[in-house]
């Protein structure tokens, strides 16, 4: 760091620390429940207010009246009084306000200082890893920065406001039935293209976590694939979808996808052996994939906050974000500190719902089915053989299980058929809708009982 920016005080307002105190010592009662939720010990610039904080807080969680009396005395035990400044300290600072009424205000002021000086913190642990590591690729360098900022807005982001009043609630509820009342549309969410399923979930609801689960083969890529060009193929043509794969190359995920797309054998664009026609279906199908508001990462290993820096970035460069696709949710990683995988897991769901309610976009994250599944005689997937189940039943909004009996009994009236089972939605009804699946273009469809396909 420059020495210029050493010899600076870093942002502070010690008058705003004071306030917030003298308040406590005036009315603890109501400043601490206004304030202790938002307002830390270490958001204070001095130590001594840090110290003086912290003693208030643990007398009030111990249901102790807190004053500058009963304050000086847990000091005084702890061994504190004299690192604060001592009893005269402790007493001036109830004559630096007359009330606790603007106990919020204060509370502000010192927690954007802390902001500040944190911010400040982190360009420079940015600055050094940039010195230290200069070969290190430039995106990567940009990654970091990005996930170190974010870091503080996540700390730090938020409120004093948690509560939404009913009159603001209803006001926003009655529009969102005047706008459906108006449309009279089945479908309130993001259309997934697959008409049953769209009745029965009325759509893919924004700010929801959506769990697409399945045994390996079952065809879980193939359908969140189908939906993600669903979105921007047939629905709105500007809708923009963001696909985080993390098992498959982005150029096998786009041959699947082109393979589905243009109804052509996905083993003959693996091997070049493919007809005339089969060309033509191509080439009118690349134009069409090709102007899709599709965005495909790659990147393994990501973790929330990656995920959450790349969607946030992407949304700010198109305006818009529709769409959501990870797959799939065990490859991606968590806290390095949890102590089990299921925790891990638990954060990662835990995180995944918030960023579906932050930018306000269905999230869909495959998941995969533990083996159990296979030594029932019914193989159809329930809720329990979801792999790390707890977590993911908590936090999902809707858990759809992909199922096709084939796969275990290749019978001809099993042939394409595939059942997606709703194992849980929140706010609807579970049951289950059948597709068909198209095993040589990897693709589902609506299910015509009667209906032929050509493989």
């Amino acid at each position: 760091m420059p020495g210029g920016l050493r010899e600076r005080v870093p942002p502070q307002a010690l008058d705003a620390e004071r306030a917030v105190l003298g308040a406590i010592f005036l009315d603890a009662q109501q400043a601490l429940e206004r304030i202790e939720g938002f307002l830390h010990p270490e958001d204070f610039y001095a130590e001594a207010h840090q110290r003086i904080y912290r003693a208030a807080l643990t007398l009030h969680e111990k249901g102790r009246a807190v004053d500058a009396l009963t304050v000086k005395e847990f000091l005084a035990q702890n061994g504190e009084l004299e690192r604060v400044g001592g009893e005269a300290y402790l007493a001036s600072l109830l004559a630096v306000v007359p009330t606790a009424a603007n106990v919020e205000h204060y509370a502000r002021i010192v927690r954007d200082r802390a902001v500040l000086r944190e911010l400040l913190r982190t360009c420079h642990k940015i600055t050094e890893g940039v010195y230290e590591e200069p070969e290190l690729d430039v995106h990567e360098h940009l990654d970091r920065a990005e996930q170190k900022i974010l870091r503080i807005a996540e700390r730090y982001g938020q409120g004093l406001e948690r509560f939404s009043s009913m009159q603001g609630l209803m006001r926003q509820v009655y529009e969102q039935l005047a706008e459906r009342y108006e449309k009279k549309s089945l479908i309130t969410g993001v259309p997934t293209g697959f008409t049953d399923l769209d009745t029965m979930t009325s759509g893919l609801q924004r700010g929801d976590l959506i769990i697409i689960a399945g045994r390996p083969s079952m065809g879980k890529t193939a359908f969140a694939m189908n939906i993600a060009t669903n979105v921007a193929l047939r629905g709105d043509s500007e809708a923009v979808v963001a696909v985080f794969s993390l098992e498959m190359a982005d150029s096998q995920l786009a041959l699947r996808m082109l393979a589905s797309e243009a109804r052509v054998d996905l083993k003959k664009l693996r091997t070049g052996h493919f007809s005339s026609d089969d060309w033509m279906k191509l080439a009118n199908t690349t134009g069409k994939l090709a102007e899709a508001k599709i965005f495909i990462d790659d990147t393994p290993n990501l973790g929330v906050l990656d995920v959450r820096a790349k969607c946030r970035r992407l949304k700010r460069e198109h305006g818009r974000l529709d769409l959501i696709v990870i797959d799939y949710l065990q490859l991606m990683t968590g806290r390095a500190d949890a102590e089990r995988r299921e925790q891990e897991i638990s954060e990662i769901t835990r995180g995944l719902k918030g960023l579906a309610k932050e930018l306000h976009v269905p999230v869909v994250a495959l998941s995969q089915l533990n083996r159990s599944v296979e030594q029932r005689a019914d193989k159809r997937p329930i809720m329990a053989d979801l792999r790390e189940s707890g977590a993911i039943e908590q936090d999902a909004d809707l858990i759809l299980a992909v199922f096709r009996e084939e796969v275990y009994h290749p019978k001809p009236e099993n042939e394409g058929l595939a059942e997606i089972i709703v194992l849980k939605q929140r706010n609807g009804p579970t049951g289950t809708v059948k597709l068909t699946f198209i095993k040589p273009y990897t693709r589902f469809e609506n299910h015509a009982p009667s209906a032929a396909f050509d493989a």
